[in-house]
């Protein structure tokens, strides 16, 4: 019951979490509350406190800040449903520019250590734009290829962050009646190629409301991580990635199909004509590199950790993102963003 249970969470099998892990996660898990006390500051607090397309609209909000032509409105209710003018984001006569569809591939310090030249591709061609300081905030383990001249223990540092892959498929059917009959919102799958199915968390915000009747279209989730019961620590990771990008969508398609007639056939659903859409998204490099696990080591203090020592500030470069502290969560990306900026200004 319990093998696959933090699959969606952790991302490997629950023989690799430990206990005092399991007492802080909203599993709602039967029997859990009879054999470990909860522990944690979230209590009985929903899990719906978020934009309904999870954080794009908290980059939306973001991008309205620096550029308030390119995301009308004004509040965070309304960025939702909010159009952006792409138009706006990449304009010479602007004092703030973002570039998209541009991919570094070097971030070098000048010559005299004045500056640092930052190399990108663009349209097929390659650009050098010369800064004061960097920032940067990609995924920490791709660094060390980006930036050469760090040194050596910042660059293992670094690596030592393997991202965590995971697959999020979205299914559209027009009514929820199946799970309303069934009197559930959840179906947990103790050993198939899908965790779970679930109905999308009831948020409304601004103009945008959820499907509050059985009768009103649905948005279903189900998560897929590649189990290996043989591999542990982040080789399962590594070789998770490979399997991912090696499926067919295919695959994902019929199985969620096949799970979603296993669940709900009994009240008459057939997903051969009740799905309208799915969609499949693969996060080959999804969560940062999770360190509460059996196999992490006990770090000696807080510097001796590779995560820590990999996001030290080099001449002009700092480095952000969730990597740097280990902690796949929005709070997490923002404090290290703001602790490198600091860093960058100081």
């Amino acid at each position: 019951m319990f093998r696959r249970w933090g699959m969606s969470f952790w991302c490997v099998g629950i023989d690799e979490i430990p206990a005092t892990s399991v007492q802080s996660y909203d599993g709602g898990m039967p029997g859990l509350t009879h054999t470990l006390q909860r522990v944690g500051d979230r209590g009985d607090e929903p899990y719906i406190f978020h934009f309904p397309d999870g954080n794009a609209s908290v980059s939306r909000l973001l991008v309205r800040s620096l550029i308030p032509a390119a995301v009308p409105g004004s509040s965070m209710e309304d960025v939702v449903l909010a159009r952006v003018d792409y138009s706006r984001l990449d304009r010479s006569d602007a004092g703030v520019g973002i570039r998209l569809n541009s991919t570094v591939v070097n971030v070098a310090h000048t010559g005299a250590g004045s500056g640092v030249d930052v190399t990108y591709v663009h349209g097929g061609n390659a650009h050098t734009v010369r800064a004061d300081r960097c920032v940067m905030a990609c995924y920490n383990s791709a660094i060390p290829y980006l930036c050469p001249e760090l040194p050596a223990a910042q660059k293992a540092g670094l690596s030592y962050n393997v991202k965590v892959p995971l697959t999020y498929t979205k299914v559209a059917i027009p009514n929820w009646r199946a799970f309303a009959e069934l009197g559930t919102d959840f179906v947990y799958y103790t050993n198939a190629f899908y965790k779970q199915v679930e109905l999308d968390y009831p948020v409304s915000i601004g103009g945008y409301e959820f499907g509050s009747r059985p009768d009103d279209p649905m948005v279903l989730h189900m998560c897929h991580v590649h189990y290996f019961p043989d591999i542990q620590g982040p080789d399962q990771w590594r070789e998770g990635r490979r399997r991912l990008l090696t499926t067919p969508f295919a695959e994902f398609e019929r199985h969620a199909r096949d799970q979603l007639d296993q669940a709900l056939s009994s009240t008459g659903f057939d997903a051969g004509r009740d799905v309208t859409a799915i969609t499949v998204n693969r996060w080959a490099h999804g969560y940062a590199y999770s360190p509460d696990l059996l196999w992490e080591p006990d770090w000696p203090d807080e510097a001796s950790k590779p995560w820590v020592i990999g996001r030290q500030p080099f001449g002009r470069i700092t480095i952000a993102n969730s990597d740097a502290a280990a902690a796949a969560n929005t709070d997490s990306a923002i404090a290290q963003a703001h602790r490198a900026v600091q860093e960058a200004l100081g």
